[in-house]
């Protein structure tokens, strides 16, 4: 059975443009940090379901989850950033990328994921949308999300109520829940985060849209982390894979 979902994966890549050749200060450690890592491994369904939007751009070059205005130097974080969440620099100091760099970024990158997710609305039977992501252990520099609390294994978030409704997301943390065997407690819904530009944007219009979070020691803590390769035990990848897809198979099953 193909399940009725788009799965978007916006943080997946690790690739540094070929346009920002010669602009670039930020280390291999900086951007492995300031990425989702592993979170195609995680999160990519292939053909069990309708349909999966991936880039291998990293964020910190170009961030698919920002609104078009939301630029640096006003938000470093932004669309086009200056730092990394962790407050390290991207670029060599006078070579930041200037307006006509952004621009030609913004549409050879930006344009054609967004496309792709609108072509998939209208061209597909979709009963419910994911953007997936990773999120740090502990709170980033620059996170926007005010919990200075641990955080939990997974949030998920639907732009506190506007993006998909209360029922579908009680019903998916339970299938979360009994999909990787862990505590219903261990997942919070918009706490510490509320959804992204892209749930926020199309959420419920007319498709639900959730943000799935998944906590980074579920994967990059010993004993399945190698910290100096920046390497993870594939076949635990594959587990969590797995249990991702047995949640959303659990989810449709208690729709019907």
């Amino acid at each position: 059975m193909v399940l009725p979902i788009l799965l978007s994966i916006p943080h997946g890549g690790t690739k540094k443009p070929v346009e920002l050749d010669g602009h670039l200060s930020i280390t291999n450690k900086d951007l492995f940090d300031d990425s989702d890592p592993f979170v195609i491994e995680l999160f990519d369904l292939g053909d069990k379901v309708q349909r999966v939007i991936k880039t291998t751009i990293a964020r910190a070059f170009v961030d698919l989850n920002r609104a078009l205005d939301d630029m640096a130097p006003k938000n470093p974080d932004g669309l086009i950033k200056s730092k990394t969440c962790y407050d390290k620099p991207i670029y060599t100091n006078g070579k930041e990328p200037d307006d006509s760099l952004k621009t030609m970024l913004v549409e050879m990158y930006y344009h054609p994921y967004h496309r792709a997710i609108q072509q998939s609305m209208s061209e597909l039977d979709l009963k419910l949308c994911i953007d997936c992501h990773s999120m740090a252990a502990t709170l980033p520099y620059f996170s926007r999300a005010k919990s200075k609390s641990a955080r939990p294994l997974f949030c998920i978030s639907n732009n506190d109520g506007k993006a998909a409704s209360q029922e579908m997301m009680e019903l998916l943390a339970d299938s979360i829940s009994e999909g990787y065997s862990i505590d219903r407690q261990e997942i919070l819904l918009n706490d510490p985060f509320h959804g992204g530009h892209i749930t926020r944007t199309y959420g419920n219009n007319p498709i639900p849209w959730i943000q799935i979070e998944m906590n980074r020691s579920m994967y990059l803590s010993k004993p399945w982390f190698d910290e100096d390769a920046l390497s993870v035990d594939v076949t635990h990848l594959q587990k969590l894979n797995k249990q991702f897809e047995n949640s959303l198979n659990l989810f449709f099953s208690k729709t019907q």
